[in-house]
């Protein structure tokens, strides 16, 4: 008996303390609503600290973050970047049945009252003062004063006052929020707290979460739906539908039944619907490339995007706009392209494969990136042969130091021939090995090179410009790359976007006699973009992977054209896809190993030194593909390929050929992507190089390897490659 009526003085003190805390608090409530501000702040400054007192008491309204997409040409999703996944909607286009779901469990009175719901508030300050917690009570308006400030918040005083469970931040929420709605009408006040209120499991704002939970439009939410929504904005963790749908299903029912008390729907609709189960549809949104279709062509776009000065003056600033933005991002890639490229990496080199297999496509004449692909998939797991190194592009949009790319580079030589005047039938004996004097060749800078070793595996004979390129033969480019001049052929490969490094300083200089088989490192879309410029008829265009940015109102912020400049006349052009069709047409490499297309297509092949990288780059006048298969470690360091598998194949010295093991990657892409191209045909050559000096027949027949061009041509301490 004795302790019964201790606990009842017990109870009874802490009734009358608790009235007494109230009291305290209903004193302080009048006064922060009816004194100046300048007062409030004072009374309150004990309990914050002067830089968030210092924010004006009228709250400033800044964008929600705004989910940007990134769109193939066709308009099909790429990828989302977000740092919130969210896409404001307007409040008429967010079906009545959710803005009655919400306001009946969060705040029902909504439109009868002010910022200040008092009885809501007086049972919360009740509950804070016997309890020590903050309890429901708050109107839309102070829920949404919270999350604005909670999402403004950037230092730790600003997150601690926007967040802590006290008093003082109660009162400065209501301070607030009699502010806001001085300036923004009820309608205004439900669409932006309906947009900036987290759902759970990613999704902020009700279209996301409409999208994302039952993969609806917020316009097309059910009152099931919309019942289960609005229950999760109270605590979207603790009631997750994905986590804890028992806690999710009793809290809709919270709801539904909220809404039967209200007369917002019928007693026996809502225990009908209350029987339903949740009915959830997840929509993913994958933030980022890694689960793209288009990954290294996403991450491209990323990169590239982080560079443009549109979006803003530091990358910091660019990323910001990229993350939350709402940009909409049109890209030129073509999805159809995009997933023959990726099909091809994948039956040809297997993700684990100690070697990359990788394609890049750009369009002649505009430069645009039809798609870029590569065999090792984007991600960490290195077990599984993933990595985030994109070997298709150069180093500063990649990470890859590229790979260098054999006899593809004889292209420069015949295009300086061409620009300097040399015919088409300029013939040279090709011996099989030839000794190349040093200050044969002299450097853009005008020094004298070392010796040249150079040799065929091509066998011997006599070549003229068509035979000798087709026979890709080491010695005769020698001597065709001495009339034309090593510098003259530096030029033209620059001229073509090719970086050629040189630093007379150190004497580090990739201008070498054995240049013309292809010493510098590049990348696939260096090459690709390349071979475009005589596909387009001598135009040579920067690659253009972005046709246009939109900002989050639907208008251009910036409209990509091609950046083209002329780098080779139309005759020389021609000339150049005169040569290079036969290897695709009967007696070319191309043709014998398949790769021929049933349109019109040209191409070269390349393979370096010690079969570290082969190369096939074929094109028609629409389309200039470039396909590399390269030893590399799981670093991306180059190895050979010798003795490397690749898909269950033991590549041998006689496989590891431009022709035989890139050209069928290369035709697994374009014997697809073919069917969306013209039939066009190239512009015939001048009439002044007869055919019939294209054939030569050598003395000698060549090796079992004739696309190599000579596999072991020394190349100055190691530097060359064929």
């Amino acid at each position: 008996m004795r302790v019964q009526t201790e606990q009842d003085h017990a109870s009874k003190g802490s009734i009358i303390a608790s009235m007494a805390r109230l009291s305290a608090i209903a004193g302080v409530m009048v006064a922060a609503l009816l004194i100046p501000a300048t007062t409030f702040v004072a009374v309150t400054a004990n309990n914050l600290s002067q830089e968030v007192l210092s924010l004006p008491l009228e709250l400033s309204q800044t964008p929600n973050p705004q989910t940007t997409r990134l769109l193939a040409s066709n308009g099909d999703l790429i990828a989302y970047f977000y740092k919130e996944n969210r896409q404001d909607v307007p409040l008429d286009d967010i079906a009545p049945n959710m803005q009655t779901a919400l306001l009946s469990i969060e705040d029902n009175r909504f439109y009868q009252h002010g910022a200040l719901d008092l009885k809501g508030t007086l049972r919360a300050l009740v509950n804070n003062a016997s309890a020590g917690q903050t309890q429901g009570g708050s109107s839309i308006t102070q829920q949404l004063v919270k999350l604005t400030l909670v999402q403004q918040a950037k230092t730790k005083e600003q997150i601690r006052a926007a967040t802590e469970k006290s008093t003082s931040r109660k009162i400065r929420e209501l301070k607030y929020a009699i502010s806001y709605e001085k300036t923004h009408s009820k309608k205004e006040i439900l669409e932006r707290y309906l947009n900036i209120a987290y759902y759970g499991d990613g999704a902020y704002g009700i279209s996301s979460a409409a999208s994302h939970y039952f993969s609806v439009s917020p316009d097309k939410l059910s009152v099931l739906q919309a019942a289960t929504l609005a229950g999760l904005v109270k605590n979207p963790v603790e009631f997750d539908p994905n986590v804890f749908p028992e806690r999710a299903l009793q809290r809709r029912n919270t709801v539904l039944g909220a809404m039967a008390r209200l007369g917002k729907i019928s007693p026996s609709e809502a225990d009908k619907l209350m029987a339903e189960p949740l009915g959830l549809k997840i929509k993913s949104y994958p933030n980022g490339c890694v689960s793209s279709v288009a990954a290294f062509s996403c991450d491209y776009i990323r990169r590239v995007l982080l560079t443009e000065k549109d979006l803003g003056s530091t990358i910091q600033e660019r990323q910001q706009k990229l993350e939350s933005g709402g940009l909409t991002i049109k890209s030129n890639i073509d999805i159809r392209v995009q997933k023959a490229a990726n099909a091809a990496v994948k039956s040809n080199v297997k993700a684990k494969d100690n070697a990359i297999g990788a394609l890049a496509l750009v369009e002649p004449g505009t430069g645009k990136v039809r798609g870029l692909a590569q065999s090792r998939p984007m991600g960490r797991d290195k077990k599984k042969g993933e990595s985030f190194i994109n070997f298709t592009v150069p180093k500063a949009y990649g990470y890859s130091n590229g790979f260098q790319a054999g006899s593809t580079f004889k292209m420069f030589t015949v295009a300086a021939a061409l620009k300097k005047g040399i015919t088409v039938g300029q013939t040279y004996n090709a011996p099989q090995n030839l000794t190349v004097p040093a200050g044969t060749f002299f450097d853009c800078e005008g020094g004298n090179t070392d010796t040249w070793e150079v040799k065929n595996s091509t066998g011997s004979g006599t070549f003229n410009m068509y035979t000798g390129t087709r026979r890709s033969v080491n010695t005769y480019f020698a001597q065709l790359q001495k009339a034309a001049g090593l510098c003259n052929t530096v030029e033209a490969a620059e001229s073509m976007g090719i970086k050629v490094p040189f630093n007379p300083a150190n004497n580090v200089t990739q201008q070498v006699p054995s240049f013309t088989l292809g010493v510098v490192s590049v990348s696939p879309l260096d090459m690709a973009a390349a071979y475009a410029t005589p596909a387009s008829g001598g135009m040579y265009c920067k690659p253009m992977p972005i046709a246009s940015i939109l900002d989050d109102d639907g208008e251009t912020l910036k409209k990509y054209e091609p950046d083209c400049k002329r780098v080779m006349s139309k005759d020389e052009a021609a000339q150049i896809n005169d040569i290079l069709r036969g290897v695709q047409e009967p007696g070319g490499f191309g043709y014998s190993n398949g790769t021929a297309l049933t349109i019109p297509s040209a191409a070269k092949t390349g393979t370096t030194n010690d079969n570290q990288s082969v190369w096939y780059i074929g094109y028609t006048p629409e389309l200039a593909t470039a396909a590399m298969i390269a030893g590399a470690n799981d670093e991306g360091v180059p190895t050979s390929l010798n003795g490397t598998e690749i898909n269950n194949r033991i590549v041998s010295f006689e496989l590891a050929g431009g022709s035989t093991l890139a050209g069928p990657m290369w035709k697994a892409a374009m014997g697809v992507i073919q069917q969306y191209l013209s039939p066009v045909n190239f512009a015939p050559p001048p009439s002044t190089q007869p055919f019939a000096q294209r054939t030569t027949t050598p003395e000698k027949k060549p090796a079992k390897k004739p696309d190599t061009g000579g596999n072991d041509t020394g190349g100055g301490g190691g530097r060359g490659n064929d």
